[in-house]
């Protein structure tokens, strides 16, 4: 994946929820974040410099109607046109954001297996130039995945609501051979990955899940579980290792935990 604060069509740029329990949910998110002896995460969820990447937020009653989901924003050319588009596709919007002059500024929308994501203009290079140049080693969404069973269906609205374009990611299911897709943002870089709900993915749940790096992958998911937290898959490497652990929180919503 390219930088985060990287201004591009498709590009992710942050991603936020609303959930219940709220001072809870801060707390499993800060323990597990906060790992090793140079966190990429600060106890507040910002990253290390300081940058709110992630949004953890209180369900309050005009957010009662979001889906308990991280929802990932993703940049787009142009928000109107392309809530339409999710429309006119199967999709559905929950919110839409517009300035006193009708403009849209954001939107919050559903794909057709009720995934939920945010569309926001693409970033001027200015606002985040600095910001990236900062440092290498800091808490960002190093991915996001969507599994669903409806795999190319999805590739192709996402293709034609976000503007992202298509390369196949040869996968193998024991014997049998197909191919996941990943979607590569307007600079041609991947900003996100679509996967069959098959072989190694099989149950995982249809929502986009945010993939956070951590400093001590083995710490942090000591930590889910001792907070409460549940274990769905881990993958380790040759040596035992985690190298990528899905996780669900105190509320039941899904991600990723990564080495960072």
């Amino acid at each position: 994946m390219s930088h985060l604060l990287t201004p591009r069509v498709g590009g992710i740029l942050s991603a936020d929820i609303a959930v219940p329990e709220h001072e809870h949910e801060v707390r499993f998110y800060s323990r597990i974040l906060t790992t090793g002896e140079n966190p990429l995460w600060r106890e507040d969820l910002m990253n290390n410099l300081g940058m709110p990447i992630i949004g953890l937020g209180a369900r309050t009653e005009d957010l009662a109607d979001l889906p308990l989901q991280w929802m990932p924003h993703i940049q787009v050319a142009d928000v109107a046109a392309c809530a339409k588009r999710a429309l006119d596709l199967g999709g559905s919007e929950l919110m839409h954001g517009k300035d006193d002059d009708g403009n849209s500024q954001w939107a919050v929308l559903l794909d057709p297996n009720g995934a939920a994501f945010g569309i926001i203009p693409v970033v001027p290079a200015e606002a985040v130039a600095s910001a990236e140049a900062a440092a290498d080693r800091m808490g960002v969404i190093s991915g996001v995945d969507l599994t669903v069973s409806a795999a190319s269906a999805t590739r192709d609205f996402y293709e034609q609501v976000v503007g992202w374009s298509v390369q196949d990611a040869e996968m193998e299911d024991g014997s049998e051979r197909y191919a996941d897709y990943t979607m590569l943002g307007g600079d041609g870089v991947p900003a996100a990955r679509i996967r069959h709900a098959r072989g190694a993915n099989l149950g995982l749940p249809p929502t986009w899940m945010i993939c956070l790096p951590v400093a001590d992958l083995a710490e942090s998911v000591r930590r889910v579980e001792q907070e409460g937290g549940k274990i769905i898959k881990a993958t380790r490497r040759k040596d035992g290792e985690y190298a990528r652990v899905v996780i669900q929180d105190l509320v039941g919503v899904s991600l990723v935990l990564v080495t960072g």
